[in-house]
Parts: structure tokens; sequence; C-alpha cells
């Protein structure tokens, strides 16, 4: 089963978050439903999809997740979004 890392973005706290799931809808759905969302994003609903990595397995998408979120930089993620290449070597670095 394929896994991804995704990255939503919300305008209203403008900052971006950063996670890992199989099922895009559902997550997304999660991160917006104000009765179902119990963690840190509740207060930056709506959060709307920015990023979505493919990856090939739940191991692969934890470890680009991690890294992503070590950089700790909104210009990191704007720029994996900018330039494929940087996405094609983080996912050889993490296969």
């Amino acid at each position: 089963m394929f896994h991804f890392v995704y990255v939503i973005y919300s305008t209203r706290v403008k900052r971006f978050y950063v996670g890992e799931t199989y099922d895009i809808g559902q997550r997304l759905k999660y991160h917006n439903s104000i009765l179902l969302n119990t963690n840190s994003t509740k207060n930056g609903i709506p959060w709307n999809q920015y990023m979505l990595i493919p990856c090939k397995n739940r191991s692969q998408a934890r470890l680009i997740e991690h890294h992503i979120k070590r950089m700790k930089s909104k210009e990191y993620i704007r720029n994996l979004k900018r330039f494929p290449e940087m996405l094609v070597k983080l996912k050889e670095r993490f296969s």
C-alpha cells in the first residue's frame, strides 16, 4: 500500500503542517474537523493541501516526514515544491 507525506497550509495561522498517511482525503477531513481534531492543527482550520509526496511504503514516508520537520523551514518546504529534483534526491536518500 502506498503512503504519502503531505504538507498542508493554513492561511489563518500562516503555517505549514507536515504528516504522513495512506489516505490523504480522510486525513485532510480530520485536520479540518472542529469536532474530531484535538491536536495542534485545530487553530489553523481551514487547512489546504499544499504538497503530496508519494512514497513506496510507510517507513520511507516517516523518514521523509521527519527529515522535513527537522529542517524547521518554510523556505525549505517551498523549495521542495519549486524544485522537483529536490524531491527526487530526498526519495533516493530515504529509499
